[in-house]
């Protein structure tokens, strides 16, 4: 199977934990996770990827993280039609809008969910969170 680039912001470690729970999905499918910080990869970087995953935790009044991450995903949302993509984050506050709204983005933009709703958690993943990682990272794999 091809390489699984898990692209990833965390701000407390939950979303860098949830990024190595996708990881460890798509290895357990048979393929090679590539995690890596927002900081360390391009949006041009991706747009040859035929499937990958984003994390973002929720910031402020429930949104992307503005600095890094929303810029970010401004710019790869113009080459993400047809791509598979999976989204997930941890938030401590509210109800999930920023992922319902970074979910309507992507689709938007032509992006195919792994997980039609993301895949979010509050605080730390729990072993519920886990296990939705880990199959969201399998399904990832088989889709790159």
């Amino acid at each position: 199977m091809a390489e699984v680039k898990i692209v990833y912001w965390s701000g407390t470690g939950n979303t860098a934990s949830m990024a190595e729970m996708v990881a460890k999905g798509v290895a357990e499918a048979g393929g090679t996770p590539v995690i890596l910080p927002f900081e360390d990869i391009t949006p041009e970087m991706l747009a040859g990827e035929n499937a990958f995953a984003l994390g973002c935790p929720s910031m402020g009044a429930e949104q992307l993280e503005e600095s890094v991450v929303d810029p970010f995903v401004e710019e790869l949302t113009g080459s993400v039609s047809g791509k598979k993509v999976l989204l997930f984050g941890s938030y401590g506050w509210g109800d999930g809008e920023w992922m319902r709204n970074w979910v309507d983005q992507m689709t938007g933009a032509g992006a195919e969910m792994i997980e039609p709703e993301g895949v979010i958690c509050n605080e730390a993943p729990d072993s519920e969170a886990e296990a939705a990682l880990t199959a969201a990272g399998k399904a990832l794999a088989a889709a790159a």
